[in-house]
């Protein structure tokens, strides 16, 4: 606590009067005579306000310098995104990157369970009839007697054997949207060294711990059922496809059989390919695989194709006894966090995803609500809006992701000793990391269920970005802007790690065992908008959460009961040119 009360006060003394004290950039102007028009005015305020920039992020940590640098020029020497070296900003959404699975307790641990069931000689891209069944139809692209990698639909399998043998506890981690290239990033700029060039990596503690021999490590396909599909987020019906909908798939001649491979046909991965077109995922599809093991369309939760509403891995943790929880660093209800456990034809409709998790009656559950989760914490505070189109016609102004009269509904206080959910919520003033401490040991004293809601403002709801050298000072990146946090949303909330033993703390009292959703989920935002600096600094806090499950593990049970799966959801399309000069910039 003490490091983050020094970085409040550096953030109050830091970038924010750096851009105000800054020297203004020497612009050649007419003399005085001569008045400027307005086009000139308009270029001079800019060049004046780009050199204030610059001269603020020049007193900045070599990343951010790197990080503006690479945007301000689109283009740099080291890294870029997209397919292209000669732009640094590309490309900034999605690709069909296979992508890394860690797994502990697993090894030897029985049938099911063991990654080697579903990798090697055992994958279910080996077999057109296994496709078949996964896609939905026959894609003979798709198809190679040599693949060695799985089916983002197997991690659902993977926990569903666990729970079937009697596991007490079983956790997931995403990083939302972390592919190897990304974690090799990271693990580059943690120790300013190539720690390696391919396979599982070192460097980070997901990467380095072996949970006493019981890790394993392999890899995944992460393509949906298909692209974009039709329906209706009031009626909760899906009607069809569209008509020009990419269907999903693999095809390793064209984009290699690992995830450190280079594509022979650098725009398939990206559904762009000269010859072969497939889908990459969405968080919401993935996810909705990886908690409930079908493939749907992208923007389903916990559906089908066809809009039936699915059992995830955590219904039937529930279903057996089990306590149930999610974490994120970003929105409560965003994709990730929202297919745990919620029905819904769009991952939109953010209140009614909500409700779902909390047990209150939806769009999807309107007579006869779902029991609702036993934890709930992540982000979405400080999100209001008067209106949103996503959200369906019971949209209610106010926050977009939980609405006031749903939080009234579930805090458990004296006006209502009904409700179920000990309420942990951001509040001027107060240090958040002790607040959902306190509430976390008050719900498990009492045996409540926990819900935390926290956010920085004015930036959609995510946790603080904590940079590559953990100063939450963030640069521009692809949007041309950069987040800028007071010293209170440092002060005011969590970490994703404080989050995490929050939920440990309430989990833990019951008795037949527990089911853990962790997202770090801003390392997909930072690399939406190209931003090695910020999505450095999210794959590190979410290793840390990783390490506080790993300890809580050694700590309270073993390996021999506890399996935990750490991956991604999906891939961006980040490109290392050269490794070298990047673990330079950190020195």
């Amino acid at each position: 606590m003490i490091f983050r009360l020094v970085l409040m006060v550096c953030l109050t003394v830091g970038i924010s009067s750096d851009l105000g004290a800054a020297v203004s950039a020497q612009v050649e102007t007419k003399p005085q005579a001569e008045e400027l028009s307005a086009e000139e005015m308009k270029a001079k305020a800019k060049a004046e306000e780009a050199a204030r920039e610059d001269e603020a992020v020049a007193q900045l940590d070599s990343w951010a310098q790197f990080q503006h640098q690479s945007v301000k020029q689109n283009a740099s020497p080291v890294a870029h995104w997209g397919w292209r070296a000669d732009s640094y900003t590309l490309w900034g959404t999605h690709s069909n990157r296979l992508i890394p699975v860690y797994t502990f307790g697993t090894k030897g641990a029985g049938k099911g369970i063991d990654l080697e069931d579903y990798t090697g000689k055992n994958s279910v891209y080996r077999d057109a009839r296994g496709l078949q069944r996964l896609y939905g139809r026959i894609d003979e692209l798709s198809v190679n007697s040599e693949a060695s990698y799985m089916d983002q639909t197997q991690v659902f399998e993977i926990q569903r054997a666990a729970l079937e043998s009697g596991k007490k506890n079983i956790i997931l981690v995403v990083f939302d949207g972390m592919d190897w290239q990304t974690t090799w990033a990271a693990a580059i700029a943690k120790h300013s060294k190539v720690p390696y060039r391919e396979g599982r990596g070192t460097g980070l503690h997901f990467q380095d711990y072996n949970a006493n021999g019981t890790t394993q490590f392999s890899f995944m396909v992460t393509s949906p059922f298909c692209d974009e599909a039709v329906f209706d987020v009031n009626s909760q019906q899906v009607t069809g496809l569209e008509a020009d909908t990419l269907m999903g798939g693999y095809n390793t001649v064209q984009a290699g059989d690992a995830p450190w491979s280079i594509a022979a046909d650098l725009e398939y991965p990206v559904g762009k390919g000269v010859e072969v077109q497939h889908a990459y995922t969405d968080s919401a599809s993935s996810a909705t695989s990886m908690m409930s093991g079908i493939k749907t369309y992208n923007n389903a939760i916990g559906v089908d194709q066809n809009g039936r509403q699915a059992v995830s891995i955590a219904h039937a943790a529930q279903r057996l006894g089990y306590k149930v929880g999610v974490v994120s660093s970003v929105p409560v209800s965003h994709a990730t966090p929202a297919s745990a456990y919620a029905h819904n034809v769009t991952r939109n409709d953010y209140q009614d995803l909500t409700r779902d998790l909390l047990g209150l009656p939806s769009i999807s559950h309107p007579s006869k609500p779902l029991p609702g989760l036993d934890v709930v914490i992540g982000g979405g505070y400080g999100t209001e809006r008067d209106q949103d189109s996503g959200q369906g016609e019971n949209f209610v102004p106010g926050n977009g992701y939980l609405a006031d009269e749903d939080l009234a509904a579930v805090t458990k206080s004296k006006d209502n000793p009904h409700g179920k959910y000990v309420v942990a919520r951001r509040t001027a003033g107060v240090d958040g990391s002790q607040q959902l401490l306190e509430k976390a040991e008050l719900a498990a004293a009492n045996g409540d269920r926990l819900l935390g809601f926290y956010g920085a403002n004015g930036n959609g709801g995510h946790l603080p970005f904590a940079t590559a050298d953990g100063d939450y000072r963030p640069v521009q990146g692809r949007s041309k802007s950069r987040e800028e946090y007071e010293a209170s949303d440092l002060e005011e909330n969590p970490t994703l790690a404080e989050m995490t033993s929050a939920a440990l703390t309430v989990l833990e009292t019951g008795e037949q065992g527990f089911w853990l959703l962790v997202e770090a989920g801003d390392v997909d935002w930072a690399n939406h908008d190209n931003n090695l600096d910020n999505s450095i600094g999210a794959v590190i806090s979410g290793d840390q959460a990783v390490k506080v499950l790993t300890d809580w593990v050694e700590k309270n049970s073993s390996w021999d009961e506890t399996v935990m799966i750490v991956t991604a959801d999906h891939g961006h399309y980040l490109v290392i040119e050269d490794p070298e000069a990047l673990s330079k910039i950190g020195q």
